[in-house]
């Protein structure tokens, strides 16, 4: 199997799509100003405590107070409060965290009001982003995650990874972390670890202990309260942080920062993989030359197609994910109606296990697959989807068909489903009904470079617009592109993008950044 990532850096957001023999698997959109992503540490202030609840709700910027529990508060919470109070005693000279002092662990059966005060500080670290109408879920257990090792500050135990079995490595492992983690640090040996070096994991450690610094450092030297003390690294790098495999071909990115961003990454954790970061510089938009476009416009919606006509319908509502599997157009006689049901319920049972990682959807699935009479057919589905399912990084859970016919799947929700709306407002009418006669529709393309180049003073730009329009403005020796280069100048460029409607049109400058030419919309306000 050959998986590679590709990286489309736009001006609002940052895409990324991981694909595997060429089939998208995993996909995730991050506005470039997103803020409270899972990781970000805050010095923040209790708003309200809930003694029903044993939690409080506190203030940490969004426009809802995030959640904490009591049992969220960790063992070691009043080590580290005792320690916070310390660092914000002298503004100058940093107490330390060697010299901390280790205080009684937290009672697991105590209440959050005899432990915490209205206005007190505390800091927190995000574990789950604001989800529907629900704020941030917050932890006191701070954590550093790097890709051998999580860093936990005041605990002292050494970790690892249960899926290490050999007892032989487990306990190179925890000697070896042993000798060079500092004093009052615990860790956690992950998985990816297993046979690597003393000076890998040195160095990671290291950086690890570096961010811890920093963040202390700027709990010292603020005072605004709540604020961010530690980001976690861009979208771009903590997914590769995570899905990063020495099994991966190619790594491609459109932006040179970005490129060089995630080039370093791979240099630290894996030198003898830097050469499969490549920068992307040709004109077709990065998605639509891997075939990425096409595929986010055919998987997202309520309803998925797959094999032979078959069909899903995924449907999300408060408190559940509904998906119903249906047969369509799919007629095979000669296996009757229940090699029928099992060829079509099995066929869902891997579209299914790709669409919960594309969406990246959590909570409780219910789906209702078409019935079978056999027990043995109904165990293979089971299996089947234990097996899919397998490559999923998100915890679940998955119990067997029930006497209606309905699989429960539990599955790690960390951040809100990934919802692509494939269904758009007309961009050539902006939802009127009307438009304007499209054989005119050159002549306005025409008249909006025009205005471009010699109005605004605009002589290089980029002009996306849909694979059929580009054709015919490319077609023929003295084709209509090269009639506009000959009167605009050679700056004018057209490039074909599926993510354009049939008479939609975008206007970028050499740099990427959109000009908006679109007066039509104003045009539309106007209108009594």
């Amino acid at each position: 199997m050959t998986s590679e990532v590709v990286i489309d850096v736009q001006q609002k957001d940052i895409s990324i799509a991981l694909l595997e023999d060429k089939s998208l698997v995993e996909y995730q959109v991050e506005p470039r100003s997103a803020s409270f992503a899972v990781g970000n540490i805050y010095i923040a202030k209790v708003k309200k405590l809930m003694a029903g609840l044993n939690a409080s709700f506190v203030d940490v910027g969004y426009e809802r107070d995030a959640f904490l529990h009591y049992l969220d508060l960790g063992n070691q919470f009043n080590s580290i409060e005792k320690y916070l109070k310390q660092v914000q005693s002298d503004r100058k000279k940093l107490y330390p965290f060697a010299k901390a002092t280790r205080m009684p662990e937290l009672k697991k059966d105590g209440s959050v009001a005899n432990t915490l005060q209205k206005d007190q500080e505390v800091l927190v670290q995000i574990v789950k982003e604001p989800i529907s109408t629900k704020g941030p879920r917050l932890t006191a257990e701070l954590s550093f995650a790097g890709r051998y090792l999580v860093l936990i500050p005041f605990n002292d135990k050494v970790s690892v990874s249960s899926k290490i079995k050999s007892g032989e490595e487990r306990a190179r492992l925890k000697q070896l972390i042993q000798s060079i983690k500092p004093k009052n640090f615990g860790v956690i040996v992950r998985t990816v670890a297993e046979g690597k070096r003393v000076a890998e994991l040195d160095t990671e450690l290291k950086i690890l202990l570096k961010r811890w610094e920093d963040t202390i450092s700027k709990v010292q030297k603020t005072t605004t309260r709540p604020q961010l003390v530690y980001e976690e690294t861009s979208r771009v790098v903590a997914l590769l942080r995570d899905l990063f495999n020495p099994s991966y071909e190619n790594i491609f990115v459109n932006d040179e920062q970005v490129y060089n961003e995630v080039k370093d990454y791979v240099t630290l954790i894996a030198p003898e993989k830097a050469n499969i970061v490549k920068l992307y510089s040709g004109k077709v938009p990065i998605f639509d030359n891997f075939n990425i476009t096409k595929q986010i416009k055919s998987s997202f919606g309520k309803t998925v197609n797959y094999k032979h006509g078959a069909y899903l319908i995924i449907e999300h509502t408060e408190a559940m994910h509904v998906v119903d599997v249906n047969s369509g157009t799919r007629t095979k006689a000669e296996k009757g109606q229940e090699g029928n049901a099992l060829e079509v319920n099995l066929g869902a049972a891997d579209e299914l296990a790709r669409q919960l990682r594309l969406r990246d959807m959590g909570g409780i699935i219910i789906v209702d697959f078409i019935d079978m009479n056999l027990a043995e057919d109904r165990q293979m589905l089971y299996e089947r989807m234990c097996q899919n399912m397998s490559k999923d990084r998100a915890r679940h859970n998955i119990l067997p068909l029930s006497k209606f016919g309905l699989m429960q799947i539990t599955r790690q929700r960390v951040r809100p489903a990934m919802d692509v709306n494939v269904e758009e407002v007309c961009p050539t009418c902006f939802g009127s009904g009307k438009i304007r006669s499209s054989i005119l529709f050159t002549e306005q393309l025409e008249r909006k470079i025009d205005n471009l180049v010699n109005k605004i003073g605009v002589k290089k730009f980029n002009l996306y617009v849909h694979p059929y329009v580009a054709a015919y403005i490319n077609q023929g020796v003295i084709s209509l592109k090269r009639k506009w280069q000959m009167r605009y100048g050679l700056g004018v460029h057209i490039i074909a993008s599926q993510k354009m409607g049939f008479l939609q049109y975008e206007f970028y400058d050499n740099k990427k950044q959109y000009i908006d030419m679109c007066e039509e919309i104003e045009e539309q306000k106007q209108k009594p």
